[in-house]
């Protein structure tokens, strides 16, 4: 009997002693799980925070780059814009620099024709110098060379130069009296303007 008791006090301290193994091994094992689902979890979302700010960045890039596009397309389209503007003004007043040139001789064409004479050799000579004048003003006129209006037009400074100034009953303020030099324009382009003289 006591042989049979002892052998079932060891039989039940053996499955305790197996029960409380078993509940410490569970305990011990279910430590570092948790403890490694929490760090897979922190892993996890310090991923998902460089991935966003990694978003974050691209779509600042993009929105950086979008601007840089529209700002050169914009750019080439002023430059673009800007050729042809310059390219029609080129063409439009190719000749601008020719009838600089020529306005001091159409000066003295005038001033040579404005003589009297009283001989018909000298006569002859000036009826052809008019023609050739009146040659010179007619190539000038196909190219868009107009005269400007002066004397009886009222004062402008765009067209205009004052030299003097004068007191005429005859005009009202601010008129031209007296033009001393033409001036001329070529299309809408003043490139001489007119020397007169202004009533007060």
């Amino acid at each position: 009997m006591t042989k049979e008791k002892n052998n079932t006090i060891s039989e039940e301290e053996v499955e305790m002693k197996s029960t409380e193994n078993v509940e410490l091994t569970n305990e011990q094992s279910a430590e570092p799980v948790f403890a490694e689902g929490d760090t897979t979890e922190q892993a996890n979302a310090d991923s998902i925070d460089e991935q966003q700010q990694e978003i974050l960045q691209l779509k600042d890039k993009l929105v950086e780059a979008d601007n840089r596009y529209l700002r050169l397309q914009a750019d080439f389209d002023n430059f673009r814009r800007r050729t042809r503007l310059d390219l029609e003004a080129s063409e439009k007043y190719r000749a601008q620099k020719l009838i600089t040139d020529l306005l001091p001789a159409l000066d003295n064409f005038e001033r040579a024709l404005q003589i009297e004479v009283d001989n018909e050799q000298a006569t002859s000579v000036l009826q052809g110098m008019d023609m050739v004048y009146r040659s010179l003003i007619d190539a000038l006129k196909k190219e868009g060379v107009e005269q400007i209006e002066a004397v009886g037009k009222e004062f402008d400074p765009h067209q205009h130069h004052a030299v003097m100034q004068g007191e005429d009953e005859n005009y009202g303020s601010n008129v031209v009296t007296d033009e001393f030099q033409k001036g001329y324009l070529l299309k809408d382009r003043v490139i001489r303007p007119a020397m007169v003289k202004v009533n007060q």
